[in-house]
């Protein structure tokens, strides 16, 4: 989990003003848990209002060109390195089989993701998705598993986390496994709340 939340404070529902969200980041930059605190999320047009030291994640507007063919829509993308953006939460929230999708398309073209909206917490809980359960998910996408039922489960109890793997109703992801994964494949997840994931772990004794 070392770097997963990239703290978007600015955004909804927390929607924070500049002076507290900054605050808020300087302090979990100094705090136990930093090693898992990633980027601070911040518009383009404020980055200068932000402590040049800071790694940022910059949401830029891109104007691209699309191209309309009935249901799908074609963006023009500009050349070199792009990865993909998955929203989770929000006005909508994607089924777990578009999810699924998602994740193997992006494991297929070995093509790295970020997520974003709606992963506060680390287990699914209704129609809202946990982190523990995509970034597994992720694990089992890219060496070619199918990561639907991880995306689905429920219950934090079906998670085992030991020194060396993560195991998962019979599947087992190694810790070296993990590494690659978020080194080359699903490297964050943006968050408005810095400290309602890491409450949750506590809580579930796994932090």
């Amino acid at each position: 989990m070392n770097s997963l939340i990239d703290y978007a404070g600015l955004f909804p529902p927390a929607s924070l003003d500049m002076a507290a969200a900054a605050r808020n980041y300087a302090e979990y930059r100094a705090g136990e848990h930093a090693w898992m605190l990633g980027r601070f999320v911040v518009p383009a047009a404020r980055k200068g209002e932000v402590d040049p030291s800071w790694p940022l994640a910059v949401l830029e507007t891109m104007q691209a060109r699309t191209e309309v063919c009935g249901p799908v829509t074609y963006l023009e993308i500009p050349a070199g390195e792009m990865r993909a953006k998955i929203r989770l939460g929000g006005e909508a929230v994607l089924e777990p089989a578009a999810v699924a999708r998602f994740l193997r398309g992006c494991a297929a073209a070995r093509v790295a993701f970020k997520a974003t909206a709606g992963l506060h917490h680390p287990i699914r809980n209704g129609t809202a998705h946990g982190f523990v359960n995509v970034f597994l998910a992720a694990a089992l996408a890219w060496r070619g598993d199918d990561p639907l039922a991880t995306l689905e489960e429920t219950s934090a109890s079906a998670f085992h986390f030991g020194d060396d793997a993560v195991a998962w109703h019979g599947q087992r992801v190694s810790a070296a496994e993990l590494r690659e994964v978020r080194e080359h494949f699903a490297i964050s997840f943006g968050s408005c709340s810095f400290e309602e994931p890491v409450a949750d772990l506590k809580a579930l004794g796994w932090l």
